[in-house]
């Protein structure tokens, strides 16, 4: 048996290395450079206040930082920060119990705040913009409602979907930021700051070649870096040569362009069985056997900005770009037929 794999080092790897992989301050939160400029000031202007930080709304596409976000202005601000999610909410009493648990100042932090509940949402009316939570007691003619005040706190809501959001509660939000995709060089920062962190030698292309194909989000960066960093050590010497890079990338299904199986296959139905379409999104999900919000919150987001698809009011369409990157020609439109003849 090889004793290094039952060492204390190998264990914790993906504990304590890979959650040092998040940024802790602004300063070392690379991209989304409006948004840090922003948030900087709002932070700084409630420091000398001394007051909680308002409200904030973060939403985009995922895996582009948003709990870690979150996790920053908890600590910028000095203060706790609670992690929940909204599908695990499932009674307005569950989320009476985490606010009225709140300290002064704290950071609440909900995820994927659009799955709120109507019922549970309503109960953070009054704590966002009041400060105060309502709970009543006992039942019928000896119920009882009681106001009762709550700690000033900061709520985060992360959401990929904001036009799910109620109407009152995104209005309750004082600050709202959209994030954006990022850019390969933006990602190849992440990717050589996060090679040092685990101790992996990568050359400067190896970097910009898992930056370029990781479809403009850390998240993905992340992974594609460690998986890299396995293929490396199998294959490479230990190091993220441009070669090596594109072995290990192309192994996983991803394309020149950050495609993976999915993308083409999304791409392939359209062409193939709607002539490039349009189509309808529930009509691609059924065809390709994916959920369709996955669809249109994980896929095509990436698609879009490579100017692959575009939305219209019938449904999705190919572009001219898309069917040169498949290597298919697109039909022949109806004055192209006629000049044939």
């Amino acid at each position: 048996m090889n004793d290094r794999f039952m060492t204390a080092e190998f264990q914790l790897e993906d504990g304590a290395v890979e959650q040092s992989l998040r940024p802790k301050t602004l300063r070392d939160y690379i991209g989304q450079n409006a948004v840090k400029e922003s948030l900087n000031i709002y932070i700084q202007a409630a420091l000398s206040r001394r007051d909680a930080l308002d409200h904030i709304l973060l939403y985009g596409p995922p895996g582009l930082g948003k709990t870690t976000l979150a996790n920053i202005v908890a600590s910028e601000m000095g203060q706790n920060i609670r992690i929940v999610s909204a599908p695990a909410i499932e009674r307005p009493g569950d989320l009476l119990s985490i606010i009225t648990n709140l300290n002064q100042g704290d950071v609440l932090f909900i995820d994927e705040i659009h799955r709120l509940s109507r019922t549970a949402e309503e109960v953070l009316y009054s704590a966002m913009e009041d400060f105060a939570v309502d709970i009543v007691t006992g039942k019928g003619p000896m119920a009882n409602s009681i106001h009762m005040a709550v700690p000033k706190f900061t709520l985060v809501g992360a959401t990929t979907r904001a036009g799910m959001l109620s109407a009152p509660l995104r209005d309750r939000f004082g600050i709202t930021f959209r994030l954006e995709l990022y850019q390969p060089e933006e990602l190849a920062t992440i990717v050589r700051r996060n090679a040092s962190i685990l101790n992996v030698q990568a050359e400067p292309e190896g970097i910009l070649e898992i930056a370029r194909r990781s479809r403009g989000t850390p998240r993905i960066a992340n992974r594609m870096l460690k998986r890299v960093r396995d293929y490396a050590q199998v294959k490479g010497g230990g190091v993220i040569t441009y070669e090596i890079a594109r072995e290990a990338i192309a192994m996983q299904g991803v394309d020149d362009l950050g495609l993976d199986k999915v993308d083409r296959n999304m791409l392939t139905c359209m062409m193939d069985k709607f002539g490039g379409g349009p189509v309808g999104l529930d009509t691609l999900a059924a065809t390709t056997g994916e959920d369709a919000v996955t669809i249109e919150d994980v896929y095509e987001p990436y698609l879009m900005q490579l100017g692959f698809i575009m939305r219209t009011p019938r449904g999705r369409v190919c572009t001219p770009a898309a069917w040169n990157h498949m290597k298919r020609q697109p039909p022949m439109t109806s004055d192209q037929m006629k000049m044939e003849l």
